[in-house]
């Protein structure tokens, strides 16, 4: 099961009352968008929050992928998904929340804007991780958002919930991400300490409660695949996974290990490392060790570009 968010607009209504998701097969200049052709992507069982001015209104179920088809009542030809609405009886409006969801959103193909507005284009996809954040802000606006004065109707609040198809529908989607997000860093963290030899390549921690898979590429920003490559990461103990997942550190597609100027040199032995370190990288790791250094790792570019220079 998958996640999306479609930016509907004006065609909202139209949408959900035919019960479907649509886009036009080709633009005018007779491409197709990266959000247009992203339809093929929707398989039935998938879910699609829906965003409309501002605010996400509804939560859809895909009861079938997309398909080739006629426009309802029309002759324009398109790319159609058959949905079933959940509409919110409180929407979540995005701004209000955007604190909590930036952090959350893909640098490629984010659904929102860096001032909480939605980007233009159709379907976008929902990484798990935003999707259960999206749940969770839904679940507290819809069903748990009680006064302290009414506490007398809490229970009979939490009784229509349990009988309420969008809450089925909600709870029924957050054991489905969990358990897919389970399953994954599961297989993802035991590949790493297979090919790390159970041990930080850091500082020679082998204890495997002190140590960590760490994602190069974050589970937001990485494909199905890429989440279970154990080439997207690094074994390192918590505090060095600690320093390289808030981009302290990086490594250079060959292993070479930088450190930010935030952490001066002279307590490099406080932090258990040292300037000219290396990881046996190999061909596969290069990839991803190069995407953390250039999107995660802090140094400004400036000073990256100055001692880059001092090293020539």
């Amino acid at each position: 099961m998958n996640s999306f968010i479609v930016m509907q607009g004006e065609t909202y209504h139209e949408e959900r009352n035919a019960g479907i998701l649509w886009t036009p097969r080709i633009d005018k200049s007779g491409m197709v968008p990266h959000s247009w052709k992203r339809m093929h992507e929707l398989k039935e069982g998938d879910h699609v929050f829906h965003y409309v001015k501002g605010q996400i209104v509804a939560i859809s179920l895909i009861t079938q992928g997309c398909k080739n088809s006629i426009i309802p009542g029309g002759t324009e030809e398109v790319f159609i998904a058959q949905a079933v609405y959940h509409e919110l009886d409180f929407p979540l409006a995005v701004r209000d929340y955007f604190d909590a969801i930036e952090p959350l959103l893909p640098l490629k193909y984010s659904p929102f804007q860096e001032d909480a507005s939605g980007n233009s284009g159709y379907l976008y996809p929902c990484n798990e991780e935003l999707a259960m954040k999206l749940l969770e802000v839904i679940t507290s606006l819809n069903f748990f958002a009680v006064e302290e004065e009414q506490l007398e109707l809490a229970i009979e609040v939490v009784k229509r919930s349990t009988h309420n198809p969008l809450m089925t529908m909600i709870s029924e989607m957050e054991m489905e991400i969990k358990e897919k997000m389970r399953r994954s860093k599961k297989q993802f963290s035991k590949s790493l300490m297979q090919l790390w030899h159970n041990e930080c390549p850091l500082c020679g921690i082998a204890i495997d409660a002190a140590l960590a898979a760490s994602y190069a590429k974050p589970w937001k920003d990485s494909t199905d695949a890429e989440r279970l490559d154990p080439h997207n990461g690094i074994l390192l103990c918590a505090n060095h996974a600690a320093l390289f997942t808030s981009g302290l550190i990086s490594f250079t597609g060959g292993g070479q290990l930088h450190i930010a100027s935030r952490i001066p040199e002279a307590q490099y032995a406080v932090y258990g490392l040292k300037k000219a370190a290396k990881v046996p990288a190999t061909l596969e790791h290069a990839p991803y060790f190069r995407w953390h250094k250039r999107n995660i790792y802090i140094e400004p570019k400036k000073l990256k570009l100055a001692k880059t220079m001092e090293e020539r």
